[in-house]
This record gives C-alpha cells, structure tokens and sequence, in this order.
C-alpha cells in the first residue's frame, strides 16, 4: 500500500482512539509494517495536528530520518514486528482501565471468553522499565512472543493486529475486559475464572471469530 495512504490509516487510527475514550493527548502512539521496518507517529504532536508528513518512517534497524522524530516508543513497535510475524499494526495507549490493572501488577485472567481475543487464557503484564528503553522493548517481546496483546506494568496497553483496524478493535476489548476485571475485584478477589478447558474450546473458535475486516497490511 502506499504511504500517504498508510499514513493517513495511522492518523484516522489515533483520532478514534482518541474517540473511543482509549488515550489521552499525545501519550498513546500507532505504527503499521512497512517495507523493511515500520511507519509510526511522530514524537509530541497532538493527533489532530498530524498530517501524512508527520509519519516517520524507521527501518528495521531504529534508523529514521535525522529531521523527523518518532515516538519515543518506536523501541517496543519493532520488538513487536520482530516477535510476531503476523503483526501488520500495533496500537500503544494508556486507557484509563489498562493502566489501573497495570500498576496492580496483575495479568488480566480469564474472567471473561473475550480473554481469547489475546491469544491465550490470560492478558499479560510485562514488567516495568522506563518508557523508550530498550529494556522496556525486551520485555513487550517476551509478552507478546504467544499473545497478542500485553498490559505495560505503570504505563498501560500494547495491542497487534493484522492491520490497524484489527489492532484498535482488540485494544478496545482489552479496555473493556481491563475494566470489568476491576470491577469484580472491588468485590471479590481472587475472582472467578473460565478453567482451562473452556478456553482452549474457545481460542479454537477464536480462529474463525472476532472482527472480520480487509487482508493484512502490504
């Protein structure tokens, strides 16, 4: 797909994220794979200001265009690309439900089937490490080398998908199933949870579920 129009995807991508109610200002960032490494968004320009010129292209190295300055989270975005060969998007946010599951330092189980949207029976918790390390990028590939998602530990949500719309749509879940987990620990803790039989029943009807929408990113 060309760029421009790959880069408007991104821009379109931020502002409904921003409409879902799943970020705040400039904190979340969106890349999708190109060519031999990624198109991302730029460092500190609120999402309404972007234009197609904003998006940085980095190579699969971390190199970029000395005059443009990507997100300072481009370190996790690669490891997600390198991890997961069927990653085309990856959606980055601090929703509000996300980022409280987080700083309890807790995966999100299998409270609800929707878990499975994951790629598991559970939502990890990657541990801390200060945001655009390359320690923080070491951790995001271990969580997602089996998941498609992973809660940040202090800091919020990573999401992948085949393409952008399929990246957003799973962060949203991850939101919603970040806040019914809180809302069932205000009233018991540990809470119930699906047993592993369920799930395996549902993450093979996972295969041929979920949002259904256009082939992968180029």
């Amino acid at each position: 797909m060309e760029r421009n129009t790959l880069a408007r995807q991104i821009i379109n991508t931020c502002l409904e994220m921003t409409i879902l109610g799943l970020n705040q200002g400039t904190a979340g960032n969106v890349s999708v794979r190109y060519q031999e490494g990624m198109l991302i968004t730029p460092s500190g320009i609120p999402y309404e200001k972007l234009t197609e010129s904003h998006i940085v292209y980095v190579d699969a190295e971390g190199n970029h265009d000395k005059t443009q300055l990507p997100s300072s989270e481009w370190r996790f975005h690669l490891a997600a690309y390198h991890t997961r060969s069927d990653t085309h998007a990856v959606v980055h946010n601090h929703a509000i439900h996300c980022a409280a599951v987080s700083i309890l330092n807790r995966p999100i189980p299998a409270i609800h089937y929707m878990v499975a949207a994951a790629g598991g029976n559970s939502i990890p918790c990657a541990p801390y490490a200060t945001f655009g390390t390359s320690e923080l990028s070491e951790h995001v590939a271990v969580a997602l080398k089996h998941r498609k998602a992973t809660l940040l530990q202090h800091h919020g949500l990573i999401a992948c998908g085949e393409n952008l719309e399929k990246a957003l749509w799973l962060a949203h879940e991850v939101e919603v199933l970040a806040q019914l987990y809180l809302c069932t620990l205000a009233i018991t803790d540990p809470v119930p949870v699906l047993d592993d039989e369920e799930m395996a029943v549902v993450l093979e009807k996972f295969k041929t579920y979920g949002l259904q929408c256009g082939p992968a990113q180029p």
